[in-house]
């Protein structure tokens, strides 16, 4: 019962954001340069043609009332139609946002397999060369940018040693996209029972997860090592063995579970980010997800587009911190209480 209570009072107090989200978006957007209404009336088009396409818009009213016609069609749950695309941007985003989803997920897992480990045996032996490792790596996963490191593994992996698929979205060319269930191919492939996909699916996902891995590796790893130094030198830890209980007793039932609910803010943190900022991924990979969505949509000045895009990751981000809010009860049941 106090659970349920805590997750409808992060919820009550995730309205505010949402409100907040949608009228910055729908203002900003206004402010973008260029002219959506000459943009889809064509090079070609004259004045006329341009201010009846405006009319058709919408674009020609107030801009008060655009916003409670924008307010009205959210209401309805039509997010608009998006030019550059001519498909209804809901339609847009649910057909891209797993894509992403699935390549951030994955990029997470990776990550997360690395840095955790890497950071925990960091913790256990700072100043030997395992702890200069982990600072190496660190340094150089936050100094690279993920287009080049793209570029490099694909130079390496696909054009030097020919063991990558081509860099073209998410299957190759001999491959047919799985029946349509969740959207992400690996479990769509798996619950058809077409492992020869799904294993032409992952074959496509190494790549562009390892880019993003290799960033998002770094902030874990670190969080990870600084929380772990910090849970061993508390007075628990000593009086635990003290007690005489065991080495992995003591660094994964007590140091570790502690040193948890920071490394879970930063997961959380570095998903958000990940999930909007992997456009430079997606372009190099030429992978079909709703970062290059939002960039094909704000170079041509497409309002409809980008408030959708901006309000479906501020869902997502009240989402995400619904469920970090829930795991820090699980973690510590004291927060749940409190």
């Amino acid at each position: 019962m106090a659970r349920a209570r805590m997750i409808l009072g992060r919820v009550a107090q995730a309205l505010p954001v949402v409100a907040g989200v949608v009228v910055i978006s729908f203002l900003l957007t206004r402010a973008l340069p260029g002219d959506p209404a000459a943009y889809f009336a064509g090079p070609a088009a004259d004045a006329a043609s341009i201010a009846e396409v405006r009319e058709a818009l919408g674009l020609d009213k107030p801009l008060i009332q655009q916003f409670f016609l924008y307010l009205g069609d959210l209401a309805r749950g039509d997010l608009g139609q998006a030019i550059s695309t001519g498909q209804p941007v809901a339609a847009d985003l649910a057909a891209r946002l797993p894509a992403s989803l699935e390549l951030t997920l994955v990029a997470l897992v990776l990550s997360c397999a690395i840095a955790i480990p890497l950071g925990i045996l960091a913790a256990t032996r700072p100043g030997t060369w395992v702890d200069h490792l982990c600072r190496v790596l660190v340094t150089a996963g936050v100094s690279m940018p993920t287009f080049f490191t793209g570029i490099v593994l694909i130079y390496v992996f696909y054009y030097l040693a020919g063991w990558a698929p081509s860099p073209l979205g998410r299957l190759d060319f001999i491959y047919l996209s799985p029946p349509h269930v969740t959207g992400f191919y690996l479990i769509d492939a798996a619950l058809a029972g077409d492992w020869f996909t799904w294993l032409g699916a992952l074959k496509q996902l190494i790549l562009p997860a390892a880019t993003l891995a290799l960033f998002t590796l770094a902030p874990i790893a670190r969080m990870t090592r600084a929380a772990m130094l910090t849970a061993l030198s508390s007075d628990f830890i000593r009086t635990a063995r003290a007690a005489g209980l065991g080495r992995g007793k003591v660094l994964y039932a007590y140091a570790f579970r502690n040193a948890l609910l920071p490394v879970v803010t930063t997961l959380g943190m570095v998903f958000s980010f990940t999930l909007g900022a992997n456009v430079l991924v997606e372009k190099v990979f030429a992978w079909p997800g709703i970062g290059s969505y939002a960039v094909e949509a704000l170079v041509v000045s497409d309002y409809a587009a980008v408030q959708g895009f901006v309000l479906a990751m501020a869902l997502l981000f009240v989402a995400l911190n619904l469920v970090i809010d829930i795991a820090y009860a699980l973690i510590d049941p004291r927060i749940g209480v409190s």
